[in-house]
């Protein structure tokens, strides 16, 4: 692992004044009692701060990383960082008035912020791709650290493309002349009955599960590598990188079925904590497979030993001698 000194200094900028407004937006959920869609007003920046918080270092530590087109990762990186400073004054300008940021056109200007932000998060996507791409290319000695960055990443891509899905017309809006036009929700309207600290809906489909759920394989995915690496002296086993890379690929192989089954789930207007039989079954099928393959990786045999063959031969020559 690199130092964290060498990690992208504009992303590990950014990460800090993130820390900054999930404070400023956690003192607001205490002195602000004002409710906008059926959430806490401040609710919102102080979840896409925490967010951040953890996205920006994850790609900070990737980027440090790189071997080749370091230069091109460093101003995808620089890209991603000033994106989503743009999001961020958006949405927290948006709670300062009093006003939605999100799907928001019911006057020009709201109009032209959320054109703004929708620009931003675009080109901070395809920046993310960019970094994706230097990294699929990147000579990493260790191949489980080279494959946790890469599953993390694509996965990653795949959850915030679940945002582009939110901004199509919900039934009952008119692209043009209605006023909010976009959701988070699929079957039920925003703001309706939610879980705690979420926000999202206990009565329907909420299209924020999968977007929140694959964008954090940045982080998650990362933390089980390292978190094997911190066992690796006390067993044996996950000393040996084969294992590692086994077991990574086994969890970003589990990962990505779990997020195109909340993505399924929430497309069918189901809300997380009522599965159906369907989504228990498929989720019995991912937890069996996830079981299975972690137990091939940890079966794997260790390399044997191979004896110089200058020794082989001096042990034949003393037994002869005997």
């Amino acid at each position: 692992m690199s130092s964290w000194r060498s990690w992208h200094r504009p992303l590990m900028l950014f990460a800090a004044s993130m820390a900054l407004l999930a404070v400023v937006s956690a003192v607001g959920l205490v002195v602000d009692d004002r409710v906008l869609v059926g959430a806490p007003i401040w609710a919102k920046p102080f979840k896409f701060a925490v967010s951040f918080i953890g996205f920006a270092p994850s790609l900070a530590w990737m980027l440090s990383m790189l071997d080749r087109g370091r230069r091109a990762g460093w101003w995808a990186g620089t890209v991603v960082a000033l994106t989503s400073v743009i999001e961020m004054v958006v949405i927290t300008g948006q709670v300062v008035r009093g006003k939605r940021s999100h799907f928001n056109h019911a006057t020009p200007f709201d109009d032209a912020l959320f054109n703004v932000m929708t620009v931003s998060v675009v080109i901070l996507w395809l920046a993310t791709l960019t970094i994706a791409v230097v990294l699929l290319r990147a000579r990493i000695p260790d191949r489980a650290s080279a494959w946790t960055m890469r599953c993390g990443i694509a996965l990653a891509l795949a959850g915030a493309a679940i945002g582009f899905g939110m901004t199509r017309p919900a039934p009952g809006q008119v692209q043009g002349s209605s006023p909010v036009v976009g959701a988070h929700s699929v079957g039920v309207p925003d703001g309706g009955p939610s879980m705690p600290l979420t926000g999202w809906s206990t009565t329907g489909g909420d299209l924020r599960i999968p977007h929140f759920f694959g964008m954090h394989a940045l982080q998650l995915l990362p933390l089980l590598l390292m978190g094997l690496l911190a066992l690796a002296p006390r067993f044996t086993r996950l000393a040996d990188e084969r294992v590692r890379l086994r077991l990574v690929l086994v969890a970003a192989g589990a990962y990505a079925a779990v997020f195109a089954l909340v993505t399924w789930q929430a497309l069918r207007g189901q809300p997380l904590i009522h599965p159906d039989g369907a989504t228990l079954t498929a989720t019995g099928l991912i937890v069996a497979a996830t079981a299975a393959g972690a137990y091939g990786a940890l079966r794997l045999t260790p390399p044997t030993a191979v004896q110089d063959p200058a020794v082989d031969e001096t042990n034949d020559t003393k037994e002869l001698v005997a």
